[in-house]
This record gives C-alpha cells, structure tokens and sequence, in this order.
C-alpha cells in the first residue's frame, strides 16, 4: 500500500484570512516503509512573512522571493502525491491550506476521505499526553536532534517514522502477498492490510529415527563408561521404590 506523508510551513494560521503555504515536504511509504523518494519545494506566497510565522520556520520574505509561486508546482505536486492516503499531524490544517491552493491553481480540492490524521491517532492510543511531533517523536525513541526550526521536509520525515510507531512498528510493513483489502478506502486508509499466505512447495518429511548402525554405536559407547551414574542410582532405590 501506497502512502504519503507531508507536512506545510504556512505564512499564518488561517487561509481564510489569505495566509498561504511556503514549503511543503512529501515523503512516501509502501507498506509502511520509506521507499527514499520525496517531494519538497518553497514557494513565494505573493505577501510578507509575519515575524512571529518567521520565528518558526525560519522562511524569510527574502528567501522566499525568488521560489517558485504554488500554481507554478502544483502538476508535479499532484503527480507525486498521485490517489495515495494522505497522513498529516492535525491533518485539518494542512488539507484545508493544500485545498485552498488547489481552489487558486483552479484545480479540484484533495477528497478528505484521502486523510489519516497522526494527531487523531496519537490521541486515541495515547489519551492525556502530549501529541506534539516532539513528543512523539520522543515517546517512539525518533532522533529529532537535528530539527532546530520546524521545516515541512524534516518533519514529514520524522512523521513517517512516528506515523508506522503509532500503526504498530515496523514489522506490519512487511508484505508477503497480494491485499485483502482496498487501498483507496476510507475505512482501510492508515490500516495495515491482511497478506495471503504465500503458497510453499510440500517437501516430504525428514527421517528422524536413528539408524541401526547408529543405535550400535550409541550403545558401545553407554558399555564404555565405568560405573554411570544412572547404575548407581538404581542400586540406591530398593524393590518399593525408595530411594536410599
């Protein structure tokens, strides 16, 4: 099963009130493990950074004037992210900005039944603790030594490995047969699938009794032992079984 895991840096907190997405960062897994391909790239969002959005990712007016603009991306967006699931951390947010863009690209938003929401999940596991990416990233042992800033690449790479600890570890990633279930339905979407057994050859059954020539030997060399133990303790039990 494929899945992509991303993550958007955003000028603000609201695309409603005209904050934009700066970078995304998509990452893809096939049957929860990391294939090493991914998508990244900033964006100009045509506004000025507020500072405090600047104090946490870091991206700069400056930095960003140059970038690329969302609708001058979005095909080789759309054809990396191709109808696999989508898992984001509070999914809510990221969707509702990714479908805004599309709505200006003049492109058809993302269906939300396509959203595996890792917050949702981290709460349902874990109710009453911390769900932020950190701390999860801690709970799981995933080494976030080198995220000083938030940054959508980095993060959706640390989500992905937090993202197969929440649906179990890594041993549901390993596919042995074809799928019982359908990859593109909701119900299923961030599920690990039932494999068919594979079909093995039928070998015919290892002899495991000793051969003659073999008992032969095994009793020369039980005769070859003076006084065994096992002499000694029958001469200690008498004929009622107690032992002496």
């Amino acid at each position: 099963m494929r899945e992509i895991v991303f993550d958007t840096e955003t000028t603000g907190l609201s695309p409603l009130a005209g904050d934009r997405i700066v970078e995304i960062g998509c990452v893809e897994l096939v049957n929860r493990v990391d294939t090493g391909r991914s998508f990244h790239s900033y964006f100009n969002p045509n506004r000025p950074m507020p500072p405090e959005a600047e104090a946490v990712h870091g991206l700069s007016t400056a930095f960003l004037s140059d970038k690329p603009r969302f609708a001058d991306k979005v095909d080789e967006l759309l054809a990396f992210i191709g109808t696999a699931p989508l898992v984001a951390h509070n999914a809510q947010f990221d969707f509702g900005f990714v479908n805004a863009e599309l709505a200006a690209a003049k492109r058809p938003p993302i269906d939300l039944n396509r959203m595996v929401d890792t917050l949702a999940l981290a709460r349902a596991r874990h109710p009453g603790a911390k769900h932020t990416l950190d701390a999860l990233c801690t709970r799981f042992g995933v080494d976030r030594s080198t995220r000083i800033k938030h940054g959508a690449l980095l993060d959706a790479q640390l989500l992905a490995q937090v993202y197969v600890e929440l649906q179990g570890g890594r041993q549901i990633g390993l596919s042995l047969g074809a799928a019982a279930r359908d990859p593109n339905s909701r119900r299923d979407a961030g599920r690990p699938r039932a494999e068919a057994s594979p079909r093995r050859p039928v070998r015919p059954p290892r002899p495991h009794a000793p051969s003659e020539a073999e008992r032969a030997r095994h009793q020369a060399f039980l005769n070859s032992i003076k006084d065994p133990l096992w002499h000694q303790l029958a001469a200690s039990i008498d004929a009622n079984g107690t032992r002496h």
